[in-house]
């Protein structure tokens, strides 16, 4: 009898605790809805920032902390340049021998940079400060933040790299050097912030992030032609004209690279170029121990000239296996040289990666870094054998240089 009673109170109570859980729930999702995510959700909370800390108070921190190192670069250029529609046959036939084919250049070119150091170097663009051709430059001035102009001179610049050293001697009011961040572990989509000096506006930041890795990009020179740039950051933080030079920076203030270049407005918006970090270390420690103009490149080298299969080409070198790469040239004394590639050998792949194209081969190549290590595997006159080859540096573009 008192088990019949107490079972029947036993589904009473255990009716009244789901009934109140659900009053409690709707209760919650109509009442809390200002603590709940978007469609009453709970919140996450690792949203919520750090120490009370948001990315807007990091971010203005980082400017504070950074912007007094940051500095605008004045470049007086002096001389005569050739003018190019003298080449043009439709400008002849009007003008004929009376047009001026030399021009006087004499004006005044602008950038950014920042203090790399505290024996005075200042880190910028090798463009900022490279005359056009038929030009030289008759003076470099370093504009502060607080509105000292000091006299600079270049210590060293390497144009294929686009990275140059100033110097300004004794200036006792130096601002802290940046410290430059390892630019290996940036993370696609982190806060990306520039400072420079666009069209002469001082201390002007932008916005964004870094948007992409390793992209390549054609750069003009200041005599016409174009250097090809790879391993460039990608962000959408603006690049303007003036900017180049200055650093692209993240939350804590480290620089992750030096603002390069953008593309045109009339294409696209929100691309720009930067140098990585590691990039701009890398290249600072060779100039500073080679001062003077250096036309390294910073990409890795092997010295080999590369070409695609052919029929005609497996004929002649008695190559009927599967795919690779013909070797057709091998530079004397380049490191494809010293680890014994020969002509007529074939390139089946290299770091494991099967290769099919010589076009391919040549842009992995350049990507690495010089004094890196490559590991082939070789077709060499019917047997296969690895082949281990420390990169050497590309020197600048020689048309009797084979390609990687």
């Amino acid at each position: 009898m008192l088990k019949s009673r107490i079972f029947p109170g036993l589904l009473v109570g255990l009716a009244g605790v789901v009934v109140g859980a659900f009053v409690m729930m709707l209760y919650a999702s109509t009442h809390f809805a200002n603590v709940a995510g978007p469609n009453n959700s709970l919140p996450v909370v690792s949203a919520a920032p750090l120490s009370g800390v948001s990315d807007q108070d990091r971010i203005v921190s980082a400017i504070k902390r950074t912007k007094a190192s940051v500095v605008a670069i004045d470049v007086n250029v002096n001389g005569q340049e050739y003018n190019s529609m003298c080449d043009d046959p439709f400008f002849r036939q009007f003008f004929g021998n009376q047009m001026p084919c030399e021009q006087n250049v004499r004006g005044q070119d602008s950038g950014s940079g920042f203090v790399y150091d505290r024996d005075g170097d200042i880190v910028t663009n090798a463009h900022v400060v490279t005359p056009p051709q038929g030009a030289h430059v008759t003076g470099i001035t370093v504009v502060f933040p607080d509105g000292d102009h000091v006299p600079a001179h270049v210590v060293a610049e390497n144009v294929e790299a686009d990275i140059a050293i100033l110097k300004v001697d004794g200036y006792p009011k130096l601002p802290p050097p940046l410290e430059l961040a390892d630019s290996d572990r940036l993370e696609q989509g982190q806060w990306a912030i520039a400072i420079g000096e666009p069209l002469e506006l001082q201390q002007t930041v932008t916005l964004g992030i870094v948007s992409a890795f390793n992209r390549e990009e054609s750069i003009p020179t200041e005599d016409g032609n174009a250097i090809d740039f790879k391993g460039l950051l990608q962000t959408s933080a603006p690049i303007n004209p003036g900017d180049s030079g200055g650093p692209l920076i993240d939350v804590d203030g480290r620089v992750i690279g030096i603002n390069q270049s953008t593309v045109r407005p009339s294409y696209a918006q929100g691309i720009g170029f930067a140098i990585p970090s590691n990039t701009v270390r890398r290249v600072v420690a060779q100039l500073e121990a080679h001062p003077g103009v250096y036309q390294g490149t910073d990409q890795g080298f092997m010295g080999i000239a590369p070409q695609d299969l052919t029929q005609g080409l497996r004929n002649e070198i008695g190559y009927t296996n599967g795919n690779g790469v013909a070797v057709v040239q091998v530079v004397g004394g380049s490191p494809a040289d010293q680890a014994g590639l020969q002509p007529g050998d074939v390139i089946i792949s290299a770091d494991g990666r099967a290769f099919t194209s010589a076009k391919a081969l040549s842009s992995y190549i350049a990507s690495k870094k010089p004094g890196q290590e490559l590991r082939l595997n070789v077709w060499s006159q019917g047997d296969r054998k690895l082949v281990v080859v420390k990169l050497g540096e590309r020197p600048a573009a020689e048309p009797s240089t084979p390609g990687p």
